[in-house]
């Protein structure tokens, strides 16, 4: 039996780059699920207009049960833009316009207008030039749902990696993985692979922090004073756990039929092998939140927006993963 129709909320991001492309783009073809922009409808119009592609936008009514997206329409959440848009050149006004789509957005999943959020590249670099403190959505999301902790997972076919930290300069990492952190962060990663996957028990494999692991405390500490003590503390509570594995052998192939999700300790750790196995492929998710929230795992590419050149391979992953999450809580 077929599923129901979902309502996924779409949040475009940067309005100079590809991420009003991809949506454009992608309801060229009938969608098995209700797609809903938070978006300036003018902008969606004129990118339209300039991709040479038909788009006609329809007001969101929640009041009506979720129905399929025909070709070439769209529903939307009106947000209105302080300025007009170029595609490929960012203007620092229309920074608050990106954060006020992803608070309504927010705001959907928690009223429950939306089943999930799916997010599209944004530019941190022009939302902080405007004087908006902004480090990534991660973060922000988590500020907006007032949630003290959440993690960062990217997938890809066939492989997961995780991130106990997130978008902090390297040589503030070390400081920021403390017991109660990692601690904190395999709990949610296990409850929400639980919760979101359907999986029984997941099997996370943890990569130590240093070079080798450690070499048993000869190239750091770490590993002997936070990451194994944790690792032995929450395998007694029942989790299954392995590591702290040395991260430059971790992604072996044997190590990968056995593992549901790695645990890199900082971003550039595990997100490059990662996107290396998926780029175009890959998604990212915030766990911890009470909504769900996936995102496309590529930047604004402004260099490509309005070219009709950009790929919605990224974003139907989003949905796709969005969709599953959705069926699985």
């Amino acid at each position: 039996m077929t599923p129901a129709p979902q309502c996924i909320a779409i949040t475009p991001g940067e309005p100079a780059g590809i991420g009003p492309d991809l949506l454009i783009q992608l309801v060229q073809q009938p969608q098995p699920q209700q797609l809903v922009a938070i978006a300036d409808p003018e902008l969606l119009q004129q990118r339209a207009q300039l991709l040479d592609l038909p788009l006609t936008l329809l007001p969101f009514d929640p009041s009506q049960q979720p129905a399929l997206t025909p070709a070439n329409q769209l529903a939307i959440v009106p947000v209105s833009m302080p300025r007009p848009s170029t595609a490929g050149q960012l203007e620092p006004a229309n920074a608050a316009y990106v954060l006020e789509c992803l608070r309504r957005a927010v705001s959907g999943c928690q009223a429950g207008e939306f089943a999930a959020m799916v997010t599209g590249p944004v530019h941190k670099g022009i939302i902080n030039d405007a004087g908006l403190p902004f480090t990534g959505h991660t973060e922000y999301l988590a500020e907006l749902t007032n949630t003290a902790r959440v993690v960062m997972i990217l997938t890809a076919p066939g492989l997961r990696v995780a991130l106990a930290t997130t978008h902090l300069p390297l040589r503030k990492v070390a400081d920021a993985i403390t017991r109660e952190n990692l601690a904190t962060t395999l709990s949610i990663l296990e409850q929400d692979l639980r919760r979101r996957f359907g999986l029984a028990r997941p099997r996370i494999s943890v990569l130590g922090l240093n070079p080798h692991a450690g070499e048993g405390g000869h190239l750091g500490q770490e590993e002997i004073e936070i990451i194994i003590p944790v690792i032995n503390e929450l395998r007694e509570a029942g989790m299954n756990l392995t590591g702290p594995l040395p991260a430059d052998t971790a992604f072996n192939p044997q190590q990968l039929q056995q593992t549901d999700v790695f645990l890199a300790m900082y971003h550039d750790q595990g997100l490059p092998v990662l996107k290396h196995h998926g780029f175009g492929q890959a998604v990212n998710i915030t766990l911890g939140l009470p909504i769900i929230r996936t995102s496309v795992d590529h930047g604004t590419a402004l260099e490509l927006a309005g070219k009709g050149q950009a790929r919605t391979s990224s974003l139907e992953a989003a949905i796709a993963t969005a969709l599953e999450m959705a069926n699985h809580s």
